[in-house]
């Protein structure tokens, strides 16, 4: 009895022994087969680098001012007669806006004006009398002095119907009405927008350690993107004589053509500011860049061998120094060199050393200048 239950022990454990080596078996193959595993190429697109000569710009953000730019507003107290524009069309210097009701000074000015024939025809007289000794020095004083007062009232009531003529300041674009036909007016009441648009300002900050490298005639670049990417030249007119204590930044205003007004007052505008020599640098799409906080890069492409010597195609992550940007570009400073083929996109599926497939059918966005196809 105690054979047979030693000998079913044996036949037991052994069979176990068996069971354990042969799954063992199984995982040294899994092993195996996983670390000779290679995934697949990713497929990429690629372009190789070359070096080209960018101007040293500083880009800040604009707005754009009105050379001179007001709100029209009554002058005198009146009642509106006349209403001689429409909003938004084009004036001139001298144009009539709007007329205020004139009858009361027009009545005071009819009666000063007998007043003024009375007083010279006394005045006349008086002058013929002095000369007989008829009359004393002080009345024909006295009727100079009273012909001359009918002469001011004069003058002095038809400044107040000019001024109850309300006409545009300067030639620029009107804004929206705001007021109405019969409408009591006080004095300083707004009557209309008018805006000077051509020329036009454009007013940005840069900070105090660049101010220092701009000047007075400097080219300014103003890029519109409400405007699909419309771009507009001028030139520094001015430089603000102190620094902002809050920001540290110093203002500066620039002055640029704007003859069919598309640049209106308090847009915002991407401004690019030459303060420098050509700068040599690599410009890549800005999909090539993959950042991080620990440094931003791109793949380089190159051949490459695996653990059994066997050549592929592979990518090598290259730490890169950005630049400047423009439209679809980022200039890269260090980093890379003309002649290497770098990945335009897919970055965001690579590693270092992975495996890749070049597919150069469909490019992306690569312009200075792009233009939106739906601006």
């Amino acid at each position: 009895m105690l054979k047979r239950m030693l000998l079913m022990l044996a036949v037991t454990m052994a069979l176990i022994a068996g069971l354990g080596f042969v799954k063992f078996r199984q995982i040294q193959a899994a092993i195996a087969e996983g670390a000779a595993y290679q995934p697949p190429p990713e497929a990429v697109t690629t372009i190789v680098a070359a070096r080209e000569d960018w101007p040293v710009t500083l880009n800040v953000i604009g707005t754009a001012a009105a050379v001179q730019g007001v709100t029209v507003s009554a002058d005198l107290p009146g009642i509106v007669e006349r209403i001689a524009f429409e909003s938004g069309r084009t004036v001139t210097r001298g144009d009539v806006l709007v007329k205020l009701d004139t009858r009361q000074e027009e009545a005071q000015l009819a009666a000063a004006e007998a007043q003024l024939e009375l007083a010279r025809l006394n005045y006349d007289r008086m002058k013929a009398l002095v000369a007989e000794d008829a009359v004393s020095r002080a009345e024909y004083d006295r009727a100079a002095a009273e012909a001359k007062q009918a002469e001011a009232r004069i003058g002095e009531i038809r400044a107040t119907i000019a001024r109850k003529t309300i006409r545009a300041p300067f030639s620029g674009i009107l804004g929206i009405r705001q007021a109405n036909l019969g409408q009591y007016l006080a004095g300083g009441d707004a009557v209309v927008p008018l805006q000077s648009l051509h020329p036009i300002y454009v007013n940005f900050g840069v900070p105090q350690q660049d101010a220092v490298r701009l000047r007075i005639g400097g080219q300014v670049r103003v890029i519109a993107e409400d405007l699909g990417g419309e771009a507009f030249t001028g030139r520094i007119t001015a430089l603000n004589s102190v620094v902002d204590a809050d920001t540290r930044n110093v203002q500066v205003q620039a002055t640029l053509a704007n003859p069919q007004g598309r640049l209106r007052p308090g847009m915002f505008v991407q401004t690019r500011i030459a303060v420098g020599a050509s700068q040599a640098v690599i410009p890549l799409p800005a999909s090539a860049i993959s950042y991080a906080p620990y440094g931003d890069s791109v793949y380089v492409v190159s051949e490459m061998k695996d653990q059994n010597g066997a050549p592929y195609t592979g990518v090598r992550q290259q730490v890169v120094k950005l630049g400047p940007a423009q439209g679809d570009q980022v200039a890269l400073l260090s980093g890379v060199r003309p002649g290497e083929e770098i990945v335009t996109s897919g970055v965001f599926k690579l590693r270092n050393g992975a495996a890749v497939t070049v597919n150069n059918q469909l490019q992306p966005s690569n312009s200075k200048s792009p233009t939106p196809e739906e601006s």
